[in-house]
């Protein structure tokens, strides 16, 4: 069975980024991003000029968490002769982030950074500074650090979504030998892994290996387009399958952490699950899509809207629903107090709802 693997891990640490040979057909300055070549073109041997405007932006992070524990047994019988002796043991982990604001704002991965009691930034020109959380994201795995210091570099984010086919760079400390670089291609995009509650994941074939979360994910212009965040491994070691969060994902994330302090969302109150081909069939579906209704919160926005349970939801402002998890990323993705038209099947009978988007609560709320 595959397994999913964080991409951090204790005295470990990565970010990859890469070199190779494409051909692709070029009529001016600036190679476009990937692509089939339409003729023999330009032979591009190198994408040092990548590498060299994004890799001073990846950062290594050190994070430490202060552990009390006792050194006789958990035996209470035993404590009472053994007294209060304790010791601290500091554990120590790896990971990257990657610089995104002249004013000290870096991405990283929330599980990089999670229960950490201090956080230590080493960047690429030597430099080291202390990190504060400025805020955290479980349910992208995303979170935002800041730092304070002078003359920083920045990568520019590309919010536009990759194609199939593209070529990336991964740039990180892989296992903890230094800044590497890897090249591969996007692989797929809108991975859905069940490893946070909202994703859209980017996959690559670049090499990643154990210690690179929070790493850069690159295109071939130097431009961010993910957080690398997990690979899929039956054993820990790369096995061609990585994934990264979206930067579009990212920007969102960082945005409303600054300005809210957490992650805005809209929310539906409701449990949507995929429709899979018997569901199809027992509710009269002419094919295995949308996402079946299993559960309404009483007195959410779908419960005063209409919705029940045992509907099938097929689309949303006229657009068809693909299964659950693309209808939960809409939902979340619009902005409370939006109205939406659903377009819901109930009774084998199509039925459009108008239904008043409201806050979906914090994580830990849920």
């Amino acid at each position: 069975m595959k397994l999913l693997k964080f991409l951090a891990g204790p005295a470990l640490t990565g970010v990859i980024v890469g070199m190779g040979v494409l051909w692709w057909h070029q009529s001016g300055p600036g190679a476009p991003n990937g692509g089939a070549p339409a003729s023999m073109g330009q032979l591009v041997t190198s994408y040092s000029e990548a590498v060299s405007r994004a890799a001073p932006a990846v950062a290594n992070i050190y994070t430490t968490q202060v552990i009390t524990r006792r050194d006789e047994p958990d035996d209470p019988f035993f404590q009472q002769f053994m007294g209060e002796p304790r010791r601290e043991r500091i554990l120590s982990s790896l990971g990257s982030a990657v610089i995104v604001s002249s004013a000290g704002y870096m991405l990283t991965s929330y599980h990089v950074i999670r229960d950490a009691d201090e956080i230590l930034v080493a960047l690429h020109d030597g430099r080291e500074a202390r990190a504060q959380v400025v805020g955290t994201d479980p349910e992208t795995d995303l979170a935002l650090l800041q730092i304070s210091l002078d003359n920083l570099p920045v990568i520019r984010l590309d919010n536009s979504a990759p194609n199939v086919g593209d070529v990336v760079l991964a740039i990180g400390n892989p296992l903890g030998v230094g800044q590497t670089v890897s090249m591969g291609i996007v692989s797929a995009t809108g991975r859905n892994l069940g490893i946070a509650t909202f994703e859209n994941f980017i996959q690559t074939d670049a090499a990643i290996n154990r210690g690179n979360s929070g790493g850069a994910l690159i295109d071939t212009r130097g431009n961010l387009i993910g957080i690398n965040t997990a690979i899929l491994s039956a054993g820990g070691s790369w096995e061609g399958m990585g994934f990264a969060s979206p930067a579009s994902t990212a920007s969102k994330v960082m945005t409303d952490l600054i300005e809210h302090g957490r992650v805005i969302r809209g929310w539906l109150g409701v449990t949507v699950q995929d429709i899979t081909p018997n569901l199809a069939a027992s509710f009269g579906l002419e094919e295995a899509r949308g996402g079946l209704v299993s559960e309404v919160v009483r007195n959410g926005p779908a419960h005063q809207g209409g919705l029940r349970p045992g509907d099938v939801l097929s689309g949303i402002n006229g657009n068809r629903v693909r299964d659950g998890f693309q209808a939960m990323n809409i939902i979340a993705g619009t902005r409370p107090d939006t109205e939406l038209e659903l377009n819901v099947i109930r009774n084998r009978e199509p039925l459009t709802l108008s239904v008043l988007i409201g806050t979906r609560p914090p994580a830990e709320e849920n």
